[in-house]
């Protein structure tokens, strides 16, 4: 553990002109009082760490010393791939691998291009979670995390929708963050399925690995995956007659796909069926384009859209 920490210490001061022991101290989550023990106990295994004394003072190190310690092993390596998402490798437990890598790259730059790490983060952030949903990660997901990085089998007790519990032996194969949602895609079985990794009650990782398909492309299957869920929700059906600023317009207030399909089978006069979630959630998107649609059927929706346009009639008479 100090000897990660030394390692730590020395690349953090070759990455830049010179640190205070307090930002040392922020920097390696320990005492003022430790980074001066270690920075003695490395003046005396002859690494030339200077200390600057005074209030403006800190620690440098001289005579263009750069150390050789900058190899990345296999967990930073992989970690610093996820280093555009810090709060994806804080929820999986790799965010001091990833700090350990990006010190490595920054000390193995040339002394001009030290800030580009730096510059980089203060142009692109990627904030994952959506709006209004709770930051808080599934408790599990280090250990799930462990399981797929390591390719180790584990044992899952997972709630269905209804409530009811069901023990897995999963293969996990990739982990998907979806609006601040993590998703695992595993083989159970001969299937590749996907679990929520919130609903997991409990996991057991074991010490056997399993050997990954080399055609599973985790990208392609959940984006395959994804359309299928879409797809799956529509399971209503409503016939509208659009106008042109509604063809404009349905796109960006309903399912996009089903928009585009709707659209492109549309008959005459642009009268088209589109699928839906449910009934009433077509009223709520629909309603918004105001007289650009007509909702022809079902007959009870249509009530509905008559008797909101004659509310809204009545206020602006």
């Amino acid at each position: 553990m100090r000897a990660a920490r030394l390692i730590k210490l020395v690349l953090l001061l070759q990455s830049r002109p010179s640190m205070t022991g307090g930002e040392l101290a922020r920097e390696l989550e320990v005492s003022e009082r430790t980074v001066a023990r270690d920075v003695l106990a490395l003046s005396e295994a002859g690494v030339p760490v200077y200390a600057d004394r005074g209030r403006a003072g800190g620690y440098r190190l001289i005579g263009g010393y750069r150390t050789r310690l900058t190899g990345l092993g296999r967990a930073e390596a992989e970690a610093l791939f996820l280093s555009g998402v810090p709060a994806a490798l804080h929820d999986m437990g790799l965010a001091d691998a990833a700090s350990a890598a990006r010190l490595k790259v920054s000390a193995a730059l040339i002394p001009s291009l030290g800030d580009a790490s730096a510059s980089a983060a203060q142009r692109f952030h990627l904030d994952a979670p959506a709006w209004w949903r709770s930051g808080e990660p599934p408790p599990l997901l280090p250990a799930v995390a462990d399981a797929v990085w390591d390719d180790r089998r584990m044992t899952a007790r997972y709630a269905r929708r209804g409530g009811d519990e069901v023990e897995r032996d999963l293969e996990p194969y990739g982990l998907v963050l979806k609006a601040g949602v993590w998703y695992l895609a595993a083989r159970a079985g001969e299937q590749f399925r996907v679990y929520r990794v919130d609903r997991f009650t409990a996991v057991t990782v074991g010490e056997e690995r399993f050997l990954r398909s080399g055609s599973f492309d985790l990208p392609a299957f959940w984006e395959e995956r994804a359309a299928e869920f879409a797809r799956s929700l529509l399971r209503e059906r409503v016939e509208v007659r659009l106008t042109p600023e509604g063809v404009r317009l349905l796109p960006h207030v309903t399912d996009r796909r089903a928009a585009e399909e709707a659209l492109a089978a549309g008959g005459a006069g642009c009268v088209t069926v589109l699928a839906v979630e449910s009934l009433e959630v077509a009223y709520a998107q629909l309603l918004a384009l105001g007289p650009e649609v007509e909702v022809l059927g079902p007959p009870g929706l249509r009530v509905r859209f008559a008797e909101a346009a004659a509310r809204a009639a009545a206020l602006y008479r």
